[in-house]
């Protein structure tokens, strides 16, 4: 078992392409061909996560939020940051995170609060856009069905709960090859008009390689003409946040008794209760303030995140119940669905949960 083994496995449940642009995700420590003696898993990469590694026999840690974050231009030791670097290297412990690529999937950061405090009906609260991309491609009318079935084999035509979607036409293709051309059809130097196939597949980005790779190695022209674009339409199984409805409806001070509990926090901050009864609740791990807005157009009676400013309570504007648990506690079953869902693909190998809390907030 080699490094690249685990993550491959990670990046079908989170593809690093699902982060977001000004994140730092995927292995950050290490080389991807070490063998694996076990796998730590935890929500935060500090001195004493990598002490519990070495104790513990792992030499890859697999952390939710990224260690290295911003550049680093020098390892002396002088930050916290680089003291975890910098004992991670010497100790031979390599580092993976999917921070932002596990906030995005389906089955990640938020759809675990959403099993957590038991909310049925989910659906993403805030689609990624840029996600969906379409390949058009020419090729000759007696090699159509070969290439379009090698695109599907390879995710193209996969679109929620469809695959193998493309379009078809049929029209004429002209090329002329100079002297060093060496043509499907055709002969050099000569104009060649061909009955070609116009096909278009969708795809998702984190596809784009294997599909042009599909492209090229099924395509009989030497010269493959294709063009990508990239589309406005948003993937319903791809985005931040969850919107999801309770089993049955509550006040909204017995809601914030039950998050407390389920989401085992001393401490929830609220906006003003306006008298409304909760049952479709939107949530979201870490930072969440941006989506307000989107929790309130989405009909959401309560939103659940973390870090809410001061000012930012009032844009509950006596619409829904705004809730600030904490950014570790609203993230920190995030490693329990790290392991179960590495267990279930390697369970004969070590993959051990942290027992370390790496919350650097205290309550008195």
């Amino acid at each position: 078992m080699i490094i690249k083994d685990i993550t491959n496995y990670l990046e079908e449940l989170a593809p690093l392409n699902y982060a977001e642009d000004f994140d730092n995700v995927g292995l950050l420590v290490g080389n991807y061909a070490t063998t694996v003696s076990g796998v730590l898993v935890t929500l935060d990469t500090l001195e004493e996560t990598v002490s519990e590694a070495i104790a513990k026999n792992c030499n890859l840690i697999v952390s939710f939020h990224p260690i290295i974050f911003e550049g680093l231009k020098k390892l002396n030791g002088n930050s916290y940051v680089e003291r975890v670097v910098l004992k991670a290297i010497k100790n031979d412990i390599a580092i993976y995170a999917t921070h932002t690529a596990l906030d995005n999937s389906k089955k990640g950061v938020s759809a675990k609060m959403c099993e957590v405090l038991g909310l049925k009906n989910t659906e993403i609260l805030i689609p990624k856009k840029g996600i969906i991309r379409n390949l058009t491609t020419y090729v000759p009318n007696k090699n159509a069905t070969i290439l379009r079935n090698a695109l599907f084999e390879v995710g193209g035509g996969n679109i929620g709960n469809y695959d193998q979607c493309s379009f078809s036409s049929v029209g004429e293709g002209t090329y002329r090859g100079n002297e060093d051309a060496d043509p499907f059809f055709g002969e050099k130097g000569k104009l060649h008009t061909e009955k070609e196939t116009r096909i278009s597949v969708v795809y998702e980005s984190k596809n784009e390689a294997a599909i042009l790779k599909s492209l090229k190695e099924q395509h009989p022209y030497e010269e493959v003409a294709y063009e990508i674009t990239t589309t406005e339409n948003i993937h319903q199984d791809i985005g931040i946040g969850m919107l999801g409805e309770l089993a049955s409806e509550m006040d909204e001070a017995a809601f914030l008794l039950y998050l407390k509990k389920k989401m085992n926090t001393d401490c929830v901050r609220h906006s003003n209760f306006i008298n409304k009864k909760i049952k479709k609740v939107a949530v979201l791990g870490g930072a969440g303030s941006f989506a307000i807005s989107n929790a309130k157009v989405a009909g959401a009676d309560a939103y659940v995140s973390a870090d809410f400013k001061y000012h930012e309570f009032f844009k509950a504007e006596n619409q829904l119940l705004l809730a600030d648990i904490g950014h570790y506690e609203s993230e920190q079953f995030t490693k329990n669905l790290l392991v179960d869902y590495l267990t279930k693909k390697f369970s004969n190998f070590a993959i051990i949960l942290s027992e370390k809390s790496t919350n650097p907030i205290h309550y008195i």
